[in-house]
């Protein structure tokens, strides 16, 4: 037998709802809210606006057709990223005016060069230094003394991470993973790389790289490549020849 319904049943029982919905509200909560280093809303700027003319010179015309040769004529926009990248190697950065050529050397729309470019944390959007500095600083190259790094040139350069000193010769950046894991602490001057670093040696290259001598890529320990510190603890004796370990009757 069903219980009979008193008038003060659903009152109790909308009071009940509301504070089920007002607890389960309460129990949201935000933190502060994070905000990139860079603003993707483009405003014009002196350095920065479509009146400024851009093209590729004559060597690069020649490897944006090679580029472009690779990739079927209906496809010629999956050619955007390197001729992207060819372009900001010319120019330095990738201006408004550089996206704008690229799109209409690919014949797409300009939003569609815009999405990439600001996208991909490899174009740089904004001016930077003859010597573009991005130290890596995720968890290997930071347990092997990044941030200490990343405080040698700031404090040797005068400048903070995204900053760029008073002379344009370098901006300094942190980067997640260069893929130099066992070379670790790592810098990426422009496209090369110097790695096994210390706050002494870094200065070195700073120092080297302002007074325009030449600088050696690669670890700065003594090392050639990722082979161990020291001597060897593997692979210590010669390789065994064919047939080794392999039955005498086959």
């Amino acid at each position: 037998m069903f219980a009979r319904f008193k008038p003060g049943m659903m009152s109790v029982a909308a009071r009940a709802s509301q504070a089920v919905r007002t607890n389960a509200a309460r129990q949201f909560s935000a933190g502060s809210v994070r905000r990139s280093d860079a603003v993707f809303v483009h405003r014009d700027t002196p350095e920065n606006n479509p009146s400024i003319p851009f093209e590729f010179d004559s060597k690069n015309i020649e490897e944006a057709k090679r580029i472009l040769a690779k990739y079927p004529p209906q496809y010629k926009k999956a050619a955007m990223i390197p001729l992207l990248h060819l372009a900001q190697k010319q120019n330095g950065w990738t201006s408004l005016s550089v996206m704008n050529y690229i799109a209409k050397f690919l014949e797409v729309p300009p939003m569609r060069v815009y999405e990439v470019a600001t996208f991909y944390t490899m174009f740089n959007r904004n001016p930077v230094g003859k010597y573009f500095l991005q130290v890596c600083t995720t968890t290997p190259c930071e347990l092997c003394g990044a941030s200490k790094i990343v405080e040698t040139i700031q404090n040797h350069l005068g400048i903070k991470v995204g900053e760029t000193t008073s002379d344009k010769l370098f901006t300094l950046v942190e980067v997640e993973c260069a893929g130099a894991c066992v070379n670790a602490p790592v810098i990426s001057v422009n496209d090369d790389y110097f790695e096994d670093l210390t706050p002494e040696t870094t200065v070195k290259l700073l120092d080297d790289l302002k007074a325009g001598r030449p600088v050696t890529r690669g670890p700065t320990s003594g090392r050639k490549n990722c082979e161990p510190l020291g001597s060897q603890t593997t692979l210590t004796t010669p390789p065994p020849g064919p047939g080794f370990m392999v039955r005498e009757d086959l």
